[in-house]
């Protein structure tokens, strides 16, 4: 039986800020990237959000990004090699910390926004990140976009990697994903998402927004929590996924 992991961002909201239905995504997620409190989230959503994971058995992992609430962590900002081991081994600690203390154990770290996609071109990022990974927990997942320079990295450091696939993004030639500023960035149609989806799993391919068919790895289906049409895009790719015969389970 063929097997996927279903990953949400989630724990997104911070103060008297709510974002994201987390409680109603939960149950048809199999992996939790929990926002670390610098792009997104605080202490006390960081611990309610670990708590929802725990009870619905789905696996932890830390969603560390850029020191940027007012752009949700989806500016690019200059960052040294140095500073980025610097705030992704903060973050995972941070995040660690309730986990601990809850009883559960981190399971993986999936970089959040523009990091993630800076990272995934960037080789020096790259393994800055996966070097904060190795030194903190050798036995963290590190989740990085298929193909990319951060699973290189993690493979490099001896790390287990999952390549990451998006429901909800379209795709460039170079396997990067289309930048949030383009017109076709974002896959609003339920249905285009899940045959996105299921062309992935079944095929390793995908087609871009030029027409042209890529390979790809799928291990881990992102689906953005802060969507709008987050609840009913998990909902169909879940009983699609059922349908044909397809485990939803963690990496």
């Amino acid at each position: 039986m063929r097997q996927i992991d279903l990953n949400c961002d989630m724990g997104e909201s911070f103060g008297s800020y709510s974002f994201g239905a987390d409680h109603e995504l939960i149950s048809f997620i199999s992996s939790a990237n929990i926002a670390c409190g610098f792009h997104a989230g605080d202490p006390t959503t960081m611990k309610k959000t670990v708590r929802l994971a725990l009870e619905h058995s789905v696996k932890i992992g830390a969603h560390p990004g850029f020191d940027d609430i007012k752009g949700f962590g989806r500016r690019t900002i200059s960052i040294t090699p140095e500073e980025a081991y610097d705030i992704v081994l903060y973050q995972i600690g941070a995040l660690n910390g309730f986990v601990t203390a809850e009883g559960g154990r981190l399971h993986h770290v999936k970089p959040h926004g523009a990091l993630y996609n800076m990272a995934a071109v960037n080789k020096k990022l790259a393994e800055a990140i996966a070097m904060a990974i190795y030194k903190i927990n050798r036995e963290l997942i590190l989740y990085g976009l298929s193909g990319s320079e951060l699973i290189a990295a993690g493979e490099k450091y001896g790390l287990k990697t999952a390549n990451e696939v998006f429901a909800d993004r379209t795709y460039q030639a170079d396997g990067t994903l289309t930048p949030r500023n383009e017109e076709a960035a974002l896959i609003n149609n339920e249905t285009t998402a899940v045959e996105q989806v299921l062309k992935m799993i079944k095929t390793n391919k995908v087609m871009t927004t030029g027409g042209k068919e890529i390979s790809i790895q799928a291990d881990t289906i992102c689906i953005h929590g802060d969507s709008e049409h987050a609840v009913r895009f998990a909902k169909k790719i879940y009983y699609a996924l059922q349908e044909h015969k397809i485990n939803i389970k963690a990496v």
